[in-house]
């Protein structure tokens, strides 16, 4: 018989790390039905049992206000879950114990895990565990899953864990409460359509008791003058703060520790602005140099131009008699040389570096401080402070980029992020041509380069957060203690990342290839660009050849800046048609990798409104900047 264990709590509690110590070497991820929100299903041994863990995203609740947290709930009302480990930082008992009492409700057997408890020591907070343990009637276990502590006495636990008997009493509705329970089966579902109204629809099939459930819903929601999820919620909060109050000490302490002093730093404007800026330029230094520089060189000069393709390439045009499939795998548009050599040889050392350095930040608990310091200035373009880990992102690769942008709490705001991220935030690799472009002609071009695109941003995220609808949500950031990162997390995170980057993207690049290789097959290419010839000699003011490099791309953004990198260097473009072209260029349409994933994610109507927009947007911002510079007499 195999157990299944789901694995539930806030985010930024230690969860990653407790399922990497639950789970063997089996682990799958995979987005649960109906969302884009990914699941980790492990496999491990407890004792001679087999058991699979699903590890729910991070949740502040099981009664949803984001994507992630209704998945959450759906997987422990939905799927048949044998028990649950519940993980909370022990620092926080307040907020764990809010999911603890939801769990109780639900009637499903769990072991409540409170994480950092070295940080909870240095703070001074002591826990009772046994008394919170008596409290609540389930076992209490405390950890310090970075260093292995407790995880043995989790694992002999988790398979004896209890229903809590924890009870919260919501006076004026538990009447209703009752009824309510009658219909659903369960005091926590009956609790949850109090608090959410469509998940009577969701639970239910009979439209009778669907009738009967929203008559007794209604009738509460009259004789209560505040929202009923917010009485709810209040209600819990009072016994919660109980329970807190009665097993929780906390004595002073002097913030003398070197990652307190750290911690304050990067989230005070004064010192984090320059902090983060530091970081932000070690990072290009190491995956832009490192990457995209020294290991892209070797691997695509040393490797793939000297030694794979000439040898794949002597292989077809000694062996395959059958042009067209030659033309298909080593030709310009070819599978091999293309398609691999791309996604290999230039991608893969940037993706690798970058997976790294993303490693160690996110380890060392930085990103959450970064997003809270970054909160007020993106409530400007309706977004909040975790949307900035994905713009950040964008800047080592879009494509990557749009994935994390799943973990923003609204639709609205994912769209927003993923509408910011196709418009103006170069990857690395296109990154590094317009530093070289700009360069060449002054650093005040590279300046207006950048200061035009942000003014971009700013306004088509202002704009975009009124013209969108659907509300943004709260901004709820745990902050976890900065610690040095430790390297068996990093390679762990590091070799899960690129395993999806093989199995997901690498195919991406292949169809792209393909998409490209048949359009230049049957000379779309060429009547496509002839199309657009007019509007970058007309209205750009650029030369002909412009066009190429912009219809390029599309395909790959940095080669398209590739493209018009080798128009400068010949003398073709003017210093005011360089700066204006790689204004374009930058904001132009999302690369066809970008694209695909942008469909999966927000689907095909918001993806193809994106590209037309943002198309449409980079030629009215090239043109406008043309005229500008030309009427004033700037030339750089």
């Amino acid at each position: 018989m195999e157990y299944t264990i789901a694995l539930v709590g806030s985010p930024n509690v230690g969860k990653s790390v407790i399922f990497s110590h639950l789970t063997g070497k089996y682990v799958t991820v995979s987005n649960y039905p109906g969302t884009t929100v990914e699941l980790s299903r492990g496999k491990g041994l407890l004792g001679m049992k087999k058991i699979e863990i699903v590890d729910t995203p991070g949740s502040n609740s099981i009664i949803p206000m984001s994507e992630d947290e209704e998945v959450t709930r759906e997987v422990l009302i939905s799927e048949t879950i044998d028990y649950v480990v519940q993980v909370g930082d022990e620092k926080n008992l307040q907020r764990a114990l809010m999911i603890s009492s939801e769990l109780s409700e639900l009637e499903l057997p769990f072991t409540l895990v409170l994480n950092m408890a070295d940080e909870a020591r240095r703070k001074g907070i002591t826990i009772d565990v046994d008394k919170l343990s008596e409290i609540l009637g389930v076992t209490v276990v405390e950890t310090v899953a970075v260093e292995g502590k407790g995880i043995p006495k989790l694992k002999k636990s988790i398979l004896d864990s209890s229903k809590s008997k924890l009870k919260v009493n919501y006076g004026k509705l538990e009447e209703s409460i009752e009824k309510l329970t009658e219909i659903l089966g369960n005091r926590g579902k009956a609790i949850m359509a109090l608090s959410d109204e469509s998940f009577v629809e969701r639970i239910l099939k009979d439209s009778e008791k669907i009738q009967e459930a929203k008559k007794i819903i209604e009738k509460e929601k009259k004789s209560i003058s505040v929202p009923l999820f917010y009485f709810i919620r209040e209600k819990r909060r009072e016994e919660v703060l109980r329970i807190t109050n009665n097993v929780k000490k906390e004595e002073g302490y002097s913030k003398t520790q070197l990652s307190e002093k750290l911690s304050n730093l990067t989230l005070n404007p004064i010192t984090g602005i320059p902090i983060f800026l530091g970081i932000l330029l070690l990072l290009y230094q190491f995956v832009g140099f490192l990457g995209a520089q020294l290991m892209v060189d070797f691997l695509e000069e040393e490797l793939f131009e000297e030694i794979i393709n000439p040898a794949v390439i002597y292989i077809f045009d000694n062996y395959i008699v059958n042009d067209f499939i030659s033309r298909l795998f080593v030709g310009e548009f070819g599978i091999v040389t293309m398609a691999l050599t791309y996604s290999i040889a230039i991608i893969l050392p940037i993706v690798l570096t970058f997976f790294i350095a993303f490693g160690l930040l996110e380890d060392s608990g930085y990103f959450p401080r970064l997003a809270v310091m970054g909160n007020k200035p993106l409530k400007i373009i309706g977004i909040n402070g975790k949307a900035i880990l994905p713009l950040i992102l964008g800047c080592g690769c879009v494509t990557m980029a749009t994935i994390t942008v799943r973990t923003l709490d609204s639709k609205k705001e994912r769209i927003i992020a993923t509408l910011l991220l196709a418009l103006g935030i170069p990857c690395s690799a296109q990154l590094a041509v317009i530093f070289a472009m700009a360069a060449a002609l002054s650093f005040n071009a590279l300046l207006f380069i950048f200061l035009v695109v942000l003014i971009q941003l700013i306004v088509v995220g202002a704009l975009s957060s009124k013209i969108i609808k659907g509300e943004s949500s709260d901004f709820i950031m745990e902050l976890p203690p900065l610690r040095v990162p430790k390297f068996s997390n990093i390679l762990y995170k590091t070799l899960m990342r690129l395993e999806w980057y093989i199995k997901e993207v690498i195919p991406i690049f292949i169809l792209g290839t393909l998409f490209l290789f048949f359009l230049n097959e049957f000379n779309i290419l060429e009547i496509i660009e002839s199309l657009f010839s007019p509007v970058v000699v007309g209205f750009l003011e650029l030369p002909k050849e412009a066009a190429r490099a912009f219809l390029m791309g599309f395909f790959r953004r940095d080669y398209g800046a590739a493209g018009l990198f080798q128009l400068q260097d010949l003398g073709i473009l003017s210093n005011v048609q360089t700066v204006v072209s790689l204004i374009v260029i930058t904001l132009f349409v999302p690369c066809i990798a970008n694209l695909f994933v942008i469909i999966k994610e927000r689907g095909t109507k918001i993806a193809l409104l994106i590209f037309i927009f943002v198309l449409l947007y980079a030629i009215f911002v090239g043109g406008v900047t043309n005229i500008f510079l030309k009427y004033t007499g700037i030339m750089f």
